[in-house]
């Protein structure tokens, strides 16, 4: 009992409709072949059978070289690894010293300050005691002293005699760095799968390290930087004279699956600054540091600006791992782009790409329309208008005032207009519509008091707002006046013939039982003044017209069914205006 109540007892597929057609079937095969082929490609291509781990590593660099240079007021020095090292960088980082500004024999004491634009002074007044800002190079003592012949500047507090040079030497005083090499050791690892592995190979031993180029063997982890800087795009003469950043990009692309590892460092590089000086406001890369001694028990430093070029290692790469578990994932995902296939296919069908035949049939097999029972539309006509108008049925408001959702033409019935033009033809003069001795004479003339919502003053009072409903939207004259009307929907020989065509074999004394005939006629009126009625929509007969086929064939005990559609609304979706 409890599979039953919640439905585990049962099993649901989907329906499949099958179309035999050489031109459908081998366009199927071929897009499902293409799908197959790309899916293959791009497990291939990307590894998609593969788990994959991001790198972790560390860097570590080792530079030499050396280079002798002329320095202005000092003569030529032999610079060595210590000197143009320049001071501790990042731990991924090396910086080389290839330009530099020497101020020698600075002391502490007071001396002008660099005329720069707005810093000349003429009195004493110009000049506040104590005061400084980010281009000084000390604490104005307030006097105002004389630079050179022609320019007066603040007196300072500082190191003397100040740096007065700004721009640096050209061509770069250490041009020969070029020649400077830079061993870089790199170790990573992949915790995924707990592997280890370093660019300098387990086959480089000493004497391949000495003897290794770049220009041989693209693994050499010993560079030169001149190489480094023309590999970037840039010219190291140039470069040198005010400095830069140049990025090496190591980029780990590891297979380790057994019969395919493969796990080699792969080396790029790029210039990671800007390197016009006019598009900067501080172009290249500079810092100054100071070489301090004791003359005469007087401290004294010699002060340089120095230019270079920094140089950030980057290391980034994945490795990647048969997983049987990602390769199941993977198939998974790609099977719904079969699902591509019967989308372009109902798309050429369904449209004028195909036949339309061949569409509307493969419509009708596939699709099966289903109406909400707890929702009704229903279907209205009225004699004054050619339209048909489709409402939701209200609870509170009759019929006759509901705004409609939709109106559309009528659809006319081409066989009930065929039977309306034989009912045309001349009578013979016998009377099929006598009614039977012992039937009620109903009066006319005993017609109930008309209801605010009737136009043709025919219709019957009602406490049900379904069956507010009258055949015109304005004042006239009632429908069931129409000599037609007691033609096509009265007449009881029609009725008759009617459900004879329905049931050949019926007796003819059930042919004339008057439920039959009621329900008869107002099967006719709904051909005859809705047509065919749109789909999922239950047409809604008049009150006069109810009343005067109820008058015509009555039932033997006075009750009837009333407004019974196929499909009833419940209140609480009426009130929420569903449909």
């Amino acid at each position: 009992m409890p599979c039953r109540l919640l439905g585990l007892c049962k099993y649901e597929t989907n329906k499949l409709v099958r179309i035999q057609s050489v031109r459908l079937g081998s366009l199927k095969w071929i897009l499902n072949g293409t799908i197959l082929l790309v899916i293959c490609i791009m497990l291939l291509w990307n590894k998609e059978y593969q788990q994959f781990d991001l790198v972790v590593s560390s860097v570590t660099t080792k530079v030499k070289g050396v280079a002798r240079m002329h320095l202005p007021g000092v003569g030529d020095v032999v610079w060595d690894g210590v000197d143009y090292s320049g001071p501790a960088q990042d731990k991924n980082s090396f910086f080389v010293v290839t330009n530099v500004i020497v101020t020698k024999n600075q002391k502490q004491g007071n001396c002008p300050e660099v005329p720069l634009k707005g810093r000349l002074c003429r009195t004493d007044k110009d000049c506040k005691k104590g005061d400084w800002d980010q281009l000084s190079h000390g604490i104005q003592t307030g006097s105002c002293v004389k630079f050179d012949v022609l320019k007066k500047t603040c007196e300072v507090s500082a190191w003397c005699p100040v740096e007065t040079k700004t721009n640096p030497p050209r061509p770069a005083l250490l041009a020969a760095a070029e020649n400077f090499t830079v061993l870089i050791k790199n170790n990573i690892r992949f915790p995924a799968f707990n592997y280890i592995r370093r660019n300098i190979l387990p086959e480089m031993n000493g004497a391949y390290l000495k003897s290794c180029k770049r220009e041989n063997d693209s693994l050499c982890p010993i560079f030169k930087l001149g190489d480094i800087v023309r590999e970037a795009g840039e010219k190291f003469s140039e470069m040198a004279i005010e400095g830069g950043v140049i990025g090496i990009q190591i980029k780990w692309d590891c297979n380790l699956d057994r019969l395919m590892r493969r796990c080699l460092p792969r080396y790029s590089f790029r210039r990671l600054d800007e390197k016009e000086s006019n598009r900067t406001l501080y172009p290249g890369l500079n810092f100054r540091y100071a070489k301090y001694n004791m003359v005469n028990g007087v401290e004294e430093r010699t002060l340089y600006k120095a230019f270079g070029i920094r140089f950030d290692v980057m290391v980034f790469g994945h490795a990647g791992k048969f997983s049987f578990i990602q390769l199941i994932i993977y198939i998974g995902s790609t099977l719904s782009y079969y699902a591509l296939t019967t989308v372009l296919l109902d798309w050429l069908i369904e449209t004028s790409c195909y036949s339309a035949e061949v569409g509307q049939n493969y419509s009708e097999k596939k699709v099966e329309s289903v109406q909400d029972k707890q929702k009704c539309i229903l279907c209205v006509s009225y004699v004054d208008e050619n339209n048909i108008r489709l409402v939701k049925r209200s609870q509170k408001k009759s019929l006759q005032d509901v705004k409609p959702m939709l109106v559309q033409p009528r659809k006319e019935d081409t066989g009930h207009l065929r039977a309306v033009l034989s009912l045309l033809q001349p009578d013979n003069g016998v009377d099929h519509d006598a009614e039977p001795p012992d039937a009620p004479k109903p009066d006319l003339n005993d017609r109930p008091s008309r209801p605010a919502w009737c136009k043709c003053d025919r219709c019957s009072p009602s406490s049900l707002p379904q069956e507010q409903l009258c055949c015109r939207r304005s004042d006239g004259a009632c429908i069931t006046t129409s000599p037609l009307f007691e033609r096509l929907v009265l007449s009881r020989s029609l009725l008759e013939a009617v459900l004879l065509y329905r049931d050949p074999l019926c007796p003819l004394a059930d042919r004339g039982q008057t439920a039959d005939l009621r329900h008869c006629a107002y099967t006719q009126y709904i051909s005859w003044r809705f047509g065919v009625p749109p789909e999922d929509t239950h047409p809604a007969v008049p009150s006069c017209c109810v009343r005067r086929i109820r008058e015509k064939y009555p039932s033997p005990d006075g009750q009837y069914g009333g407004f019974m559609p196929a499909r009833t609304a419940s209140m609480q979706a009426c009130a929420n205006g569903e449909l």
